[in-house]
């Protein structure tokens, strides 16, 4: 359990890198209902996000406490996406994801330095 107040480990580059994409997508003239390539990654990175703890619960406002796990799974199917889509993308769509997780690769090595270390499972006589 973490003790202290929370600070957001992602970059305000990353952040701003999620909020424009979101922006241009919007500017595009894109139909708020209309799913998109862009809009579909960019909601897995929003989700990605929130296991991190930068973004609070919609419900309550609070920030929920990281889920490192939950986190490291998003990270993973946003790859597998870019390797099975390569080839298939335009350069914007091919650009964001491959930004998108390579920000979240490093947001995620930074959580887990800064992390506390759960308590080994393991007993030992």
């Amino acid at each position: 359990m973490l003790v202290g107040p929370r600070r957001s480990l992602a970059s305000p580059r990353s952040r701003a890198t999620i909020a424009g994409m979101s922006e241009n997508q919007q500017e595009s003239g894109q139909e708020s209902g209309e799913v998109t390539f862009i809009g579909f990654v960019l909601s897995l990175a929003h989700t990605a996000a929130f296991h991190f703890g930068d973004v609070p619960d919609p419900v309550t406002g609070q920030a929920a406490p990281a889920n490192l796990a939950a986190a490291h799974q998003i990270i993973e199917i946003l790859a597998l996406l870019e390797e099975k889509t390569r080839g298939n993308l335009t350069a914007e769509e091919r650009q964001l994801l491959e930004q998108i997780v390579y920000e979240l690769q490093m947001r995620f090595v930074e959580a887990t330095k800064t992390a506390p270390q759960e308590a080994s499972r393991i007993i030992i006589p």
